[in-house]
């Protein structure tokens, strides 16, 4: 099926109309590697069959404040960039910080044991508004061809 691996780009105030909160630090996705002494290698985005973009995917913790219950508030967003995303907006509190996500893209998925199944959402973006850490820099269109 073609579309099993389909993402669907979204608006960030249609997905998130009260706004998402960023909980903690966004953080490099690292490969699995059985040797533990190996170093940490940043995983790029490409699928088992080398398909993908190639940058670099980094996760954060967001708090969705219409998620209703506990389990279903908070959720993982990976960001699809070559340069970790950095947040423009003060802590509203200590670890936390209002963000909005660039570039939203969902794709469902199967969530839960036995009966008790939903569907859930994988969530990318490629980065966060108001993000002037160089990462959003526009490159010259003879580097870009390189």
């Amino acid at each position: 099926m073609a579309l099993k691996d389909m993402w669907l780009s979204t608006d960030f105030r249609t997905a998130f109309p009260m706004g998402v909160f960023l909980l903690g630090n966004i953080e490099a996705v690292t490969e699995f590697n059985q040797d533990r002494s190996a170093p940490k290698r940043h995983q790029l985005d490409f699928d088992r069959d080398g398909n993908g973009t190639g940058k670099r995917l980094w996760k954060a913790t967001i708090m969705d404040p219409t998620g209703g219950k506990a389990a279903q508030a908070s959720f993982d967003v990976v960001f699809v960039s070559d340069h970790q995303p950095v947040p423009s907006t003060p802590e509203i509190s200590p670890g936390l910080r209002p963000i909005e996500l660039e570039g939203l893209m969902l794709k469902p998925k199967v969530v839960g044991n036995g009966e008790f199944k939903s569907i859930g959402w994988n969530i990318r973006a490629t980065g966060i508004v108001g993000d002037n850490s160089g990462a959003k820099v526009n490159q010259p269109a003879a580097s870009k061809a390189a």
